[in-house]
């Protein structure tokens, strides 16, 4: 799937943005430059014939991106969130990416939800709604269980979605092939792993089973949360290709108008999610990796309310520490220990200089603090941030792909609620706190206990394990393998002792 032909696929992505009349729109949003727009139109209009009409009802980038399909259609959700990056008009047009698409019809849907789970829809529903909100890779319908009376929601893949993304996915490998063959100087961010990591992803999306898990684990995860509630999954009426959850009434976040007339502080919702976002992220090191304004409601009462977890973020300890120094470093402008934290995680090739990665951090961190945020290009930052990262030899982490996307997504999602936002001031307090709890003597202590109770679990075959393996090491030097054993026996009785003693310590501790 992933050879030449794919060449036609991409050809056709650049005739499609000209026949949908979205090629301007998106040079203009990115205010490329005039060599650039020669370039793309040169090889954009003479494949018009090529390129997928569209919905001629919908704005050009809009009727572009959902003609192409449903990768490229994820592409537009998260541009959607950036205003500051495409510009305020692009940013409303792709918006409607986000779960008003084009419906399938509600005799398909019902067909699927009696495929998977194996009952006709009249015995498990007394209602079964059209189709209230359509995204890229299904759609919801709302209903009511017999059983209980309960009102739940009921999501449904599109039929054949699966086919339709494996064509998207494969004209992307062999985009990032070309770049790995012909562009040597974009090898570092290592474009196969990333769309790997992606198609990884994005195949997790369609399993609703998968999801479902994930929704679970985030819930018990963020229980006690204030502010923040999650609908619950009805995992009897769950199944591959259908999802059934609790009916989470509310206003979206992206209805701005809808939040003003129900009288939520826009404001503060913004800095809320903000921080949500970085709690899970630091926390638990599992969040939401999708939080755009189609995937968040404002209850009533004022909680957010969180739904499609298709895409969620999983961060180790160790990851999550060398990350929270980072910000921590950034927002108190000490670059020179941002740039050691680096340099100590293998983030930067160890023969760069580190001070001249601290001056090139400053010139990043320095414009954000003291200034209004609607000040900021976020364009020009990345922008710089690129070229200080490839002057410097930083590869991309693939497993730090969707912590970096969703960071940028959440913070254009803050910004549409409240342009004054800045993600540097709200991230001040999760990180302080995160830095106390993981880093200080305590979190020192909590690590020495860890490795005691797993010395303590192996304490009984310890020194069996560790005779066994030097007899089979030392046939020679009987004296010196009898002398080494004893210490080493000695040395592992007094290294569980001492464990004991620090499990003990932490027990009463905490």
């Amino acid at each position: 799937m992933r050879g030449p032909h794919n060449i036609i696929r991409l050809i056709r992505t650049g005739a499609t943005l000209e026949r949908t009349g979205a090629m301007n729109v998106v040079l203009d949003a990115f205010e490329a430059p005039p060599a650039l727009r020669f370039v793309a139109h040169a090889l954009g209009k003479p494949f018009m014939w090529l390129g997928y009409k569209g919905d001629a009802a919908m704005p050009p980038a809009t009727r572009a991106l959902t003609a192409l399909g449903p990768a490229y259609i994820k592409f537009g959700q998260v541009l959607s969130t950036r205003p500051d990056v495409v510009g305020d008009e692009l940013a409303v047009q792709l918006r409607v990416l986000q779960d008003k698409l084009p419906p399938f019809s509600i005799d398909a849907a019902k067909a699927e939800v009696e495929r998977e789970l194996g009952q006709p829809v009249s015995e498990i529903f007394s209602e079964f709604s059209e189709p209230i909100a359509a995204a890229s890779i299904a759609q919801v319908h709302k209903a009511k269980l017999i059983d209980t009376g309960e009102d739940v929601a009921v999501k449904v893949l599109r039929p054949g979605i699966e086919r339709a993304f494996r064509k998207d996915i494969d004209a992307f490998y062999f985009a990032a092939r070309i770049v790995d063959l012909f562009a040597p100087g974009a090898r570092r961010l290592r474009p196969m792993e990333v769309i790997e990591h992606f198609d990884g992803v994005v195949r997790g999306e369609l399993d609703l089973r998968l999801e479902s898990s994930a929704a679970s684990e985030f819930e018990a995860n963020t229980r006690d949360d204030e502010g923040f509630r999650l609908p619950p999954i009805r995992w009897a009426f769950s199944a591959r290709r259908v999802m059934t959850l609790g009916w989470a009434d509310g206003a979206s976040l992206g209805d701005n108008a809808a939040l003003d007339v129900a009288g939520h502080d826009r404001a503060e919702l913004a800095e809320r999610v903000l921080r949500l976002f970085l709690l899970h992220a630091l926390r638990d090191g599992y969040f939401h990796a999708d939080m755009h304004q189609g995937n968040l409601k404002v209850a009533p009462n004022g909680d957010i309310i969180a739904y499609d977890f298709g895409i969620m973020g999983h961060i180790d300890e160790y990851t999550r520490r060398v990350y929270a120094e980072i910000l921590f470093g950034f927002i108190r402008r000490d670059y020179k220990r941002v740039a050691e934290v680096h340099f100590e995680a293998g983030y930067v090739p160890a023969d760069k200089d580190v001070d001249e990665f601290a001056r090139a951090l400053r010139a990043v961190g320095e414009p954000i603090f003291g200034m209004d945020a609607t000040q900021i290009s976020m364009g020009r930052l990345l922008s710089y941030l690129f070229e200080v990262t490839e002057r410097f030899g930083m590869e991309t982490r693939t497993e730090l792909i969707l912590l970096q996307r969703t960071m940028v997504v959440v913070e254009g999602v803050a910004r549409s609620l409240n342009p004054h936002t800045n993600i540097w001031e709200v991230a001040r307090p999760v990180v302080e706190d995160y830095i106390k709890q993981s880093i200080g003597p305590r979190a020192v202590l909590s690590d020495l206990g860890k490795t005691a109770r797993v010395l303590a679990r192996f304490g009984p075959r310890l020194p069996g394990l560790v005779e066994a393996a030097l007899v089979r090491q030392a046939a020679d030097h009987e004296p010196v393998r009898k002398s080494a054993l004893r210490v080493i026996l000695a040395a592992g009785t007094i290294g569980l002792m001492i464990g004991a003693g620090l499990v003990l310590l932490l027990d009463t501790l905490t």
